[in-house]
């Protein structure tokens, strides 16, 4: 019996940490064997639709590469091919696509979206991103996590930046999950919701995790086996850019706050895309109003020999495939193996 099978992938918190936990190392298990060159067509014949709301070059490849090692058919359905809530409800579209496709991803803004496609649909739904969460994202981060220091209970990793955006609301209730402490480091008015930390304190009281909010980025990484950072203005979001950036240039992870880990294990983290230097348009006009060479990262530490990013963007595709094969492949997985 595939304990997964039938399942949708729409946030952490729909499953235990032993279930986090097999898909992890799961994803580990199909990385070697995609190394090894040996296929896994877990998915033969069955033909995937991949919506997308909001462009993401990892998201898209991720997916589509997994579901053509799996035996997949991916279909790419942009913005402008679907009609979710403008011409056609979210209901409808959930139920014409899932009498045509065998799974759904959907990557877009807002959470309701998802669990109504996953609702109505009759077949597997799996988050790519919404403004709440990004779970695919975490079982790729923790498996990085795993594959670098061997484990994941008892680790300390710190997240610096906005801390009211979806990386951060998943890394704080994952990490809480699965026993790994995670520090958050944020102006006053960019912290985790009541209901996201409501959320982590209660996985963190069974794992034992010990989590950490704070204004203060020095005392959040002094420990931290990992260092976390994302873009400072989510995609989408109305702010005003000049404030954004004076709240959050001292969360700037650069040489001088890696030091302050009083670790050289630790280790450097983004989901990307980085403004880590100004090789970007964006990236180019921002140095140039605001006579900044990075944002978020510094380039002297995104390019440094303690940064997995690049590891962390490859291990979204085996996270990707792993929860795919899991929830629509005919594996056997005990249902007790998860008591």
């Amino acid at each position: 019996m595939n304990h997964f099978f039938g399942s949708s992938f729409l946030k952490e918190t729909d499953f235990s940490a032993a279930e986090l936990n097999y898909l992890i190392d799961f994803a580990i298990h199909l990385k070697h064997l995609k190394q090894q060159n040996i296929s896994h067509h877990y998915l033969a014949g069955r033909n995937i639709a991949l919506l997308f709301e909001k462009p993401s070059t990892r998201t898209r490849s991720a997916f589509t590469v997994a579901a053509c090692d799996l035996g997949a058919h991916p279909e790419f359905l942009g913005k402008d091919d679907i009609q979710l809530g403008s011409k056609e409800s979210v209901a409808d579209t959930a139920a014409v696509l899932g009498s045509m496709f065998d799974g759904i991803e959907f990557r877009g803004f807002k959470q309701q979206t998802v669990e109504q496609l996953a609702a109505k649909s009759g077949v597997p739904v799996w988050n790519g991103l919404t403004d709440t969460w990004h779970p695919t994202q975490m079982i790729a981060d923790f498996m990085t996590l795993k594959e670098h220091f061997g484990r994941l209970q008892g680790l300390t990793l710190t997240y610096v930046g906005d801390g009211r955006n979806n990386v951060a609301n998943s890394l704080l209730v994952t990490g809480a999950l699965l026993g790994v402490n995670v520090h958050i480091a944020a102006p006053a008015t960019l912290q985790p919701t009541a209901a996201v930390q409501a959320l982590a304190n209660q996985a963190a009281a069974k794992s034992g995790a010990q989590l950490l909010l704070s204004t203060d980025p020095a005392a959040a990484v002094k420990g931290a086996d990992a260092l976390y950072t994302d873009v400072w203005i989510s995609m989408g979001e109305k702010v005003d850019v000049a404030k954004r950036i004076e709240q959050l240039l001292p969360y700037q992870i650069n040489k001088q706050l890696l030091q302050q880990t009083g670790q050289e294990s630790t280790i450097v983290m983004h989901c990307l895309p980085a403004f880590h230097d100004d090789q970007t348009l964006v990236g180019k006009k921002l140095a140039a109003q605001f006579k900044l060479s990075a944002l978020e990262i510094t380039d002297q530490v995104f390019s440094s020999s303690q940064s997995v990013v690049f590891a962390e963007a490859e291990n979204r595709m085996h996270a990707i495939k792993a929860i795919m094969a899991a929830t629509l492949g005919n594996l056997f997985i005990p249902t007790n193996f998860f008591e």
